[in-house]
């Protein structure tokens, strides 16, 4: 019993990124879990850590610094207006402070924890964690996060605060079915995926006719460095992008645009006839974000390297967050096919002319596309499939 009348089934932690990170999908791919959880009658509670260094975005300003009142700020807002509660609170290493409506409670609330699911791992196991008995990682950075392991001790530290792991790179857990050639850094993983709340994405039509509206998608062209493991590169979205540079001059101009940081790589993209805008202007808060993915016709997206030479089967929140807007994604192949039914709402490509393709069939049959697009986020991101099926698999 966690509050008058009120009976929950287990309490929750979410460990994540939204204070740090105060952008709408960022935000999103975290709030669906808190929203999910909730749903299925447990009690939930959002925690986020400042970590040892500067690691606080603050998109106003546009400086990384140690401050987090923006993101503090932006996290309240988005917790009231989408009725989460007040259950979050987050930790300011640098000032040995908690802050958040749950600060003053949050490590009591973590000594009565059944569960704490780690989200990227991008937060320090403290001691008050610790005791919790089951700590599962999520790792939504398949391959990456692999390599890092192998080649960092600290990576590989933080990772053993876990005893429970599962990766968006789905085939990771049957690499002998699927091919998959990521790096095996010894740990057990097993598949789950986004989950996807979908009544809190409503369907509406484009806001623009059809044929005048973009394939969009949100991106940086680096998210980091790559990582090379036994002589082996395993690169970003700007090694994958090469051969689909000229892509845009087989249609139509302003057929595609990439919401990105706008930077040296932005005039590269579009002198070959991209349309760069400001990813902050597409992905301010949740609701910029989403109205944002209902403007565009559909996700066009190229994956990291990495993701693609592995065949780790990744797939992205982003693109969930498309489907469940009600458009249809054409995406990089990374190993999809013995994971998903695609064809409807979903394609995927591995060359330019593929790519070409899959977009002209899209836009033959666009209004049974983005029907098709809601109903494969509905069948197969579903928020109780896919907690349901990771809490069977933990055995809680």
């Amino acid at each position: 019993m966690f509050g008058p009348g009120r009976t929950y089934i287990m309490n929750i932690i979410v460990l994540g990124y939204i204070v740090r990170g105060p952008l709408g999908g960022l935000a999103w791919h975290h709030l669906q879990y808190v929203a999910g959880l909730q749903r299925l009658g447990h009690r939930v509670t959002f925690l986020e850590d400042s970590d040892e260094y500067t690691s606080c975005f603050d998109p106003v300003r546009n400086v990384m610094d140690i401050d987090p009142s923006c993101g503090l700020a932006f996290t309240q807002r988005v917790f009231e207006r989408l009725g989460l509660g007040s259950d979050w609170a987050y930790y300011d290493q640098h000032k040995q402070r908690w802050h958040g409506p749950l600060g003053a409670a949050a490590r009591k609330v973590c000594g009565g924890a059944d569960l704490l699911l780690d989200l990227s791992g991008v937060n320090p196991i403290r001691s008050w964690l610790e005791p919790i008995p089951v700590r599962v990682l999520i790792d939504t950075d398949p391959v990456f996060t692999q390599v890092r392991h192998l080649l960092s001790d600290w990576s590989l530290g933080r990772a053993r605060k876990h005893n429970v792991f599962f990766s968006f790179g789905e085939n990771l857990a049957d690499r002998a079915a699927s091919g998959c050639t990521g790096p095996d850094d010894g740990f057990c993983w097993q598949a789950t995926r986004q989950p996807v709340v979908a009544d809190l994405w409503p369907v509406q039509p484009p806001e623009l006719p059809p044929r005048e509206a973009c394939w969009t998608t949100v991106m940086q062209w680096d998210s980091y460095k790559s990582e090379t493991f036994q002589g082996r590169e395993f690169g970003m979205k700007s090694l994958s992008f090469k051969p689909y540079l000229e892509l845009p001059r087989r249609f139509p101009a302003g057929t595609f645009e990439l919401a990105m940081p706008v930077n040296a790589s932005a005039a590269l993209l579009r002198e070959r006839g991209w349309r760069v805008v400001e990813a902050q202007a597409a992905a301010a808060d949740p609701w910029a974000y989403q109205a944002y993915l209902r403007r565009s016709r559909g996700e066009f997206s190229i994956a990291k390297q990495g993701y693609v030479s592995t065949r780790c089967g990744w797939f992205s929140e982003r693109s969930c967050a498309y489907l469940a807007s009600g458009r249809p994604v054409v995406v990089q192949d990374t190993g999809l096919e013995r994971l998903y039914p695609l064809g409807r709402g979903v394609l995927t490509f591995r060359d330019p002319d593929e790519a070409e393709q899959a977009v002209r069939r899209v836009n033959e049959d666009y209004a049974a596309q983005c029907a098709a697009a809601r109903a494969f986020v509905e069948e197969q991101f579903d928020y109780r499939k896919v907690l349901g099926d990771l809490l069977r698999a933990i055995g809680v």
